[in-house]
């Protein structure tokens, strides 16, 4: 078996350790894309599309204040700043009496809000354990052209950027069995996005190949993705402010802002592999082939020439 995922340029989690998130991405950095509100903040100073933050609570006596300033707001969704794959998320869609109602239509107290907003505040589902903060973000609406492929939450569009280079996309499409949430472990459907045209090739669900949603039946595959150029910008700018050379950007289009970078991760899963019907790394070694071996995780080209550079790769490498 291990030959023929090395045949086929399967990069495994400690391949990708060693040889791309130690040597590519500084721990000093990590904090950048490991906090969801420093990614936000870096995304905002250099004018990239981020969803606007409603309210921040970083001590359990602000969660009262937290409470009181959403009651302007009709929906938004609750996160850790410092979580992962999806745990601790509740998205709310709006006030039903003195309370919410979450995704798929459920009751959630003012209590139980605040109850699990002080569960991510000591750090029930920060990365490490430790204390994390309760923020509060708009909440985005799915495009209308990726609306009937699922039954509710919104997908994103998760780019693995290489030294400034996109190498691999795929969507993470939500579904009733992962709760809403775009987190394939849970349930996610991915979708391989092909990088030239933005068209879906291939779709999985828990391993499992599929060709229509498990959720509405309709049909995924040979879906072209609207504003795909603008996907593919808005990773790699982002990916530019970290410092980092090994990043999975996850982008949401949203029916109104469009492209909108959701989160930054330093350590991407390789499930995206699966998605797509191809190994990370012959596209991975045609990137260090163009830039050279020189040390440091940016590339010595222009945002447009690098993505230019990550199509005609994976076109080349997809005959």
């Amino acid at each position: 078996m291990w030959r023929r995922l090395r045949k086929a340029g399967v990069l495994g989690i400690n391949g990708r350790n060693a040889l791309y998130t130690l040597r590519w991405n500084e721990r000093g950095l990590y904090p950048r894309v490991d906090d969801k509100l420093a990614t936000k903040q870096l995304c905002e100073a250099a004018g990239i599309p981020a969803p606007r933050l409603l309210a921040v609570a970083r001590h359990h006596y602000e969660l009262r204040r937290l409470l009181a300033e959403l009651e302007a707001h009709e929906s938004f969704v609750l996160k850790p700043a410092r979580g992962a794959m999806g745990n601790g998320i509740i998205v709310v869609m709006g006030h039903r009496g003195a309370g919410f109602v979450r995704s798929g239509g459920r009751a959630l107290s003012r209590e139980g809000f605040v109850y699990h907003a002080a569960g991510i505040i000591s750090g029930l589902y920060s990365l490490a354990g430790h204390a994390d903060v309760a923020m509060v973000e708009e909440r985005l609406e799915t495009h209308p052209a990726l609306a009937p492929l699922r039954d509710g939450g919104v997908p994103d569009i998760r780019v693995i950027v290489y030294r400034g280079v996109p190498v691999m996309c795929m969507m993470r499409m939500p579904t009733r069995l992962s709760d809403g949430r775009a987190n394939l472990h849970q349930g996610a459907v991915g979708i391989g996005i092909d990088l030239v045209e933005g068209r879906a090739i291939h779709a999985m669900q828990r391993g499992r190949s599929i060709d229509q949603s498990p959720d509405t039946a309709a049909p995924l595959l040979g879906l072209l993705l609207p504003e795909f150029d603008s996907i593919l910008r808005t990773a790699v700018a982002a990916t530019d402010q970290t410092g980092l050379g090994y990043v999975g950007a996850d982008v949401v289009l949203d029916a109104q802002l469009g492209p909108v970078i959701l989160e930054l991760n330093a350590r991407p899963g390789l499930a995206i592999q699966l998605a797509n019907r191809a190994g990370l790394l012959p596209r991975l070694d045609a990137v260090d082939a163009r830039l050279g071996p020189k040390e440091g995780p940016s590339a010595p080209l222009p945002l447009d020439e690098r993505i230019a550079l990550g199509r005609s790769i994976a076109a080349r490498l997809s005959r």
